[in-house]
């Protein structure tokens, strides 16, 4: 049972600008990419819908605006323990804030309303279930709603993976308010159907929608097929450690893992939902409270968890669509540190979906959700880049591998496959001149010889004596490469005559050779961070960290991220103004915490590690370690790897955003009806454009080349060098 330490109402100090309410209760110097514009939409009010990957700050793009509007933001969040998490954290920042829910106690539920009618709130998170209920409509007369904030706004669509019909319940909440507010709708995971549904179900007007990309560089995706799961998942433990997630398909899988796993000496508990909700409660508190290290559940657990240290999500079986597993692989990793995400993929696993899926008694949903699962398995079964995959799945543009995925990294042998490749397209295409389109398994079995119909087509039996399993990889490959069109019914594309009359070689990869001993250990710090650190103040600062959140019966990492206390290695402050240099430290943490981390940090010297590997940055040393790449770059990437660099010498970070800025006072980029493009000087540079296009419309987009690459260094150099003297 939550305490009444969750409607204790703190004054907020009020603040004109967005930028002082982020560094004065948040503890950041700046924002990232998409914030400024969705939070100045917002304090100019206009509604939005953002679609930004988890850990990108979405919360906060909400949280500074109703900082700074008058009257309070409601927040409709989809469960209890997400309204916990984020009122806990508020609270420790200073930020008056409540929920109210069945979870409160009779006398916490009439505080916490009698405060809220008297406007000692400025941010509210409700259940969508509880809208129209009539205590909070009345609730809602007399408070000034100056926003309504959605969370998890993929979940009003019945094409998301996590609908929730009460979300339907928000328009008519609206409508029933004496001022219609401000709309902020927020997202991780949205396709473009289900980003244009939230728009028109939620009846924004004229929003402002911002896309900003569904990648977490922080995460390496890989699918292994291992030959027995379990002892796979208890390597990776041994080599791995830390905090993480589980996920299992079934009931039965999750209470088999987690059994033996607790044999085997690991701190692990269940989740699913044939449990007690006592139970379930029980096991989140002990994870988000550090009790216990791995939680194995089914997806009943998870949605909008708050932990931000789970370093690993293993998906023990495959998930029946890419939304859900990108959403739920995204709960590793939330602080932006480097995370795994992991998935243990069988054939078998496919056979399990299926017949989940066909539970359902509507037919539409069923080969909806089967369409949904064929790309689902070829991801799992992709030879090309797995991130790059789930990048266009999203409606990303994509030009790049990412070179940090397990079939980017992974070493494979190549398989000439073309003559098979050919005879398959052959085999589509003749079915689809006699106006015939099938999906894949009665495809296959015609190829196979397996079929009662089609005996007389000349493919019919082509294949015979091959697995379906090696006609699905070579099909998987030819959609992948723009050869199949897949709807749930396979045709091929005008591009297929490059295979079938063309020269063009088709190959898949074999087995994947095992890597060496040093791959698999765990990274060094430096690697893993980018920046050497002292394992032992680290492990000091989080048994501080861990002290402190049992004295005030609050997860650890709402005390301060592990970033945080990385960034206290790295910078190891000695007094306050130094302390408030550290990223996610603000006035209140601050005033609350300061003073014992910093009496830790005093009597601890910087490691020699730390003094060697962090000299004063000069241009030399700049670019000895800036990465100037030969393929062109967005802006975005040019950013990222400077950040490399810069976060090695403890300087503060870029932005896109800061780059153009400083390619337009150079005179290589001009705004033009607010786009950006190279001017003379800057196309000799080597700045091009390229046009892109989403469901929005088309956008022109600037890439770099090595010496545009090399000039955006340069200025970010002198731009630092110049401020230090």
């Amino acid at each position: 049972m939550f305490t009444q330490e969750v409607i204790i109402v703190t004054k907020p100090r009020h603040e004109a600008h967005p930028n002082d309410v982020l560094k004065q209760y948040f503890g950041y110097d700046e924002f990232r990419e998409g914030q400024a514009e969705l939070i100045d939409a917002l304090l100019s009010g206009k509604d939005t819908l953002g679609v930004m990957p988890t850990g990108a700050g979405k919360s906060l793009c909400y949280q500074i605006p109703a900082m700074t509007l008058s009257g309070v933001t409601i927040v409709v969040s989809p469960l209890i323990s997400l309204m916990r998490d984020q009122v806990q954290s508020l609270v420790a920042n200073g930020i008056p804030a409540a929920f109210i829910n069945s979870s409160l106690t009779a006398s916490q539920w009439n505080r916490a309303m009698a405060n809220a009618r008297s406007g000692k709130y400025k941010i509210i998170y409700i259940a969508p279930e509880r809208l129209l209920a009539p205590s909070m409509l009345e609730l809602a007369q007399i408070l000034q709603i100056s926003m309504i904030a959605i969370d998890e706004a993929h979940c009003i669509s019945q094409w998301g993976q996590d609908f929730r019909p009460s979300y339907l319940d928000i328009p008519k909440f609206v409508d029933a308010l004496p001022t219609r507010p401000i709309l902020a709708a927020f997202t991780a995971t949205a396709t473009p159907r289900v980003r244009e549904d939230i728009l028109k179900t939620l009846e924004l007007k004229e929003p402002l929608m911002l896309v900003t990309g569904f990648d977490r560089p922080n995460l390496y995706f890989e699918v292994r097929q291992p030959k027995d799961k379990y002892a796979a998942l208890t390597s990776y433990l041994k080599d791995n450690g830390g905090n993480g997630i589980v996920y299992c398909s079934t009931r039965k899988e999750v209470e088999s893992v987690t059994e033996r796993l607790i044999a085997d000496g690991y701190s692990a508990a269940r989740y699913h939902a044939g449990l007690s909700e006592g139970e379930r409660s029980q096991t989140q508190d002990n994870f988000l409270y550090d009790r216990i290290k791995i939680i194995v559940a089914t997806n009943a657990f998870g949605m909008g968890i708050d932990k931000s240290n789970a370093r690993f999500v293993i998906h023990y079986n495959m998930s029946q669509n890419v939304e859900s597993y990108y959403q739920e692989a995204g709960r590793a990793g939330r602080d932006g540190l480097p995370s795994d995400c992991i998935l243990f993929y069988a054939r078998k696993d496919i056979n399990t979906a299926l017949y989940l899926i066909k539970q359902s008694e509507n037919e539409d949903e069923i080969f909806r959700n089967r369409k949904l699962l064929d790309q689902m398995v070829r991801y799992c079964e992709a030879d090309g880049c797995l991130r790059r995959y789930m990048l266009e799945y999203f409606g990303e543009t994509v030009t790049d591998d990412c070179g940090n995925c397990g079939n980017c990294k992974g070493n494979f042998d190549e398989t000439d496959v073309t003559v098979d490749a050919q005879k398959i397209l052959s085999h589509i295409t003749r079915l689809n001149k006699v106006g015939k389109s099938f999906m894949f398994t009665h495809t296959a079995d015609i190829l196979l010889g397996k079929s009662d119909d089609f005996t007389n087509l000349p493919t019919f039996g082509l294949m015979k004596g091959v697995s379906r399993s090696y006609i699905r990889r070579i099909t998987n490959r030819l959609t992948a490469l723009g050869y199949i069109y897949d709807d749930g019914y396979l045709s091929t594309t005008q591009k297929a005559n490059e295979v079938l009359f063309g020269d063009v070689t088709v190959t898949i990869r074999g087995g994947k050779t095992e890597r060496t001993k040093k791959e698999k250990a765990p990274k060094a710090q430096a690697e893993k961070y980018g920046y050497a650190i002292s394992e032992e103040l680290f492990a000091k600062l989080k048994e501080l960290r861990l002290s402190i959140a049992r004295e005030e019966k609050i997860p650890a990492f709402i005390v301060f991220s592990d970033a945080t206390l990385l960034d206290m290695c790295r910078k190891h402050p000695r007094t306050d103004e130094e302390m408030l240099n550290v990223s996610g430290v603000g006035v209140v943490k601050m005033e609350r915490y300061g003073e014992r981390f910093l009496a830790l940090l005093r009597d601890e010297e910087p490691s020699a590690i730390q003094r060697e590997t962090s000299p004063e940055l000069t241009e030399k040393l700049f670019f000895e370690y800036f990465e100037i790449e030969d393929s062109q770059l967005q802006i975005s990437r040019v950013a990222d790897n400077i950040n490399a660099v810069l976060l090695r010498y403890s300087k503060p970070k870029t932005s896109g955003m800061k780059l153009n800025e400083l390619l337009v006072e150079a005179n290589y980029l001009e705004s033009i009806e607010n786009v950006k493009l190279p001017t003379k000087s800057g196309q000799e540079l080597g700045i091009t454009t390229i046009m892109r296009h989403s469901e929005r419309g088309s956008y022109t987009q600037c890439l770099f080349g090595k010496s545009a690459q090399r000039c955006c260094g340069e200025l970010i150099i002198n731009a630092l060098l110049e401020k230090s003297s």
